[in-house]
């Protein structure tokens, strides 16, 4: 049994429902905080827990990379690995690699590239990245997929569409043969599960593979993408390519023109996006699953999310400030400390500041999705 999707509200286009995976049910519209190496910057797995953040990522590259997925699975899978108990989800690879540029060569087999590390040459398969992904035994895998980059021409598009969802198929036809491999088994019970016991863990449900749309800007390539993967029968699906420079309002259209392709009863996750406003924007689409690197990275450069705009910390005002960081936000960072702190922290590059920034924005990203949530069920 795959995860079990149960839409519980919808309100127009936006939809509230929970989805069911083999380590937490899910409450959606989500946003899911970036965990790109076995760790949301800057905040411990027990703060994630207060925050009441169901899912993360991880990423597959990078975890590949280092600490390698043998090493993780032989350490009992990657929830085991990094102490957390709650669901995960893990990218295929392919953003990183194609972000690579002049370091790969695509060919129809797969991607070699060398380590932004330190230069060595590896190869990624449809194949090899479903491995790599059951090693880590993610609740959600994703299929391997070509990125294609902004601007990209018609032909260009067309090619690396047709590669994505001959990838897909490969992706599919792998996992599903050997999904079962996973480390989960091992993993369950023992020291370094958080607050929540991995027994716990939902018996029965196996993990999930979802299909990624693609087509570059492209509106007849996205919707042909949409349809030849919805009859591949995936679980769930992903809008793709986006986020890659293009404009704003083109990656609005995108997913508006891409969203009545994908089955209503099943998970349409975006990724890659966005400020808070366009998460509200996206969810009130249909969008069910979204995640950013967004508040985690703008933290650590002082950029604070609030009920009132964007607050840069750093900034001279703030330097005898009494206030909250957000006087709406009930955050425990907002709760106990002082803009004027928050400022001090920045200027003096204490640690704790990117600690406390972190927290505040994933807080403020979190709770707008549970008022979405809120909204959807009670108008």
């Amino acid at each position: 049994m795959s995860l079990d999707f149960k839409i519980l509200k919808t309100r127009g286009d936006a939809r509230r429902a929970t989805m069911t995976l083999p380590h937490a049910a899910v409450e959606t519209p989500v946003f899911m905080p970036v965990g790109t190496v076995a760790s949301v910057k800057a905040v411990p797995q027990h703060l994630l827990e207060e925050l009441d953040a169901r899912i993360i990522l991880g990423n597959t590259y990078h975890l590949y990379l280092r600490p390698g997925h043998e090493l993780i699975r032989r350490m009992g899978g990657l929830h085991r690995f990094m102490s957390w108990p709650r669901a995960l989800l893990t990218d295929s690879g392919g953003f990183q690699v194609f972000s690579l540029n002049a370091l790969r060569k695509v060919t129809e087999e797969g991607v070699e590239f060398r380590s932004h590390l330190d230069g060595s040459k590896h190869f990624f398969s449809p194949e090899h990245s479903m491995d790599v992904q059951i090693a880590l035994g993610s609740d959600i895998a994703m299929a391997f997929d070509e990125c294609t980059e902004y601007p990209a021409d018609y032909e260009r598009a067309r090619r690396s569409l047709d590669t994505t969802l001959r990838w897909a198929e490969r992706s599919k036809r792998h996992f599903d043969a050997h999904k079962n491999e996973r480390p989960w088994e091992q993993s369950v019970g023992g020291r370094g599960q958080g607050v929540e016991d991995q027994a716990a863990c939902f018996v029965g449900l196996t993990p999930n593979l979802f299909g990624i749309v693609q087509g570059g800007m492209y509106k007849d390539l996205r919707r042909e993408s949409a349809e030849r993967l919805v009859e591949m029968d995936f679980p769930g699906y992903a809008i793709g390519g986006l986020s890659v420079g293009e404009p704003r309002e083109l990656t609005r259209e995108v997913i508006a023109e891409t969203l009545p392709y994908l089955p209503a009863d099943k998970p349409r996750y975006v990724m890659g996006v966005g400020y808070p406003d366009e998460i509200v924007e996206y969810a009130s689409m249909g969008v069910d699953m979204m995640d950013c690197v967004l508040p985690t990275r703008a933290a650590r450069h002082g950029l604070l999310f609030t009920s009132e705009g964007r607050l840069n910390i750093k900034n001279k005002k703030f330097a005898e400030d009494q206030g909250p960081p957000d006087p709406e936000c009930s955050c425990m960072v907002c709760r106990r400390y002082t803009r004027a702190y928050l400022r001090h922290l920045m200027t003096a590059q204490e640690p704790l500041s990117a600690v406390l920034n972190t927290v505040h924005n994933l807080a403020f990203y979190l709770e707008t999705m549970a008022k979405v949530r809120a909204g959807i069920i009670g108008g």
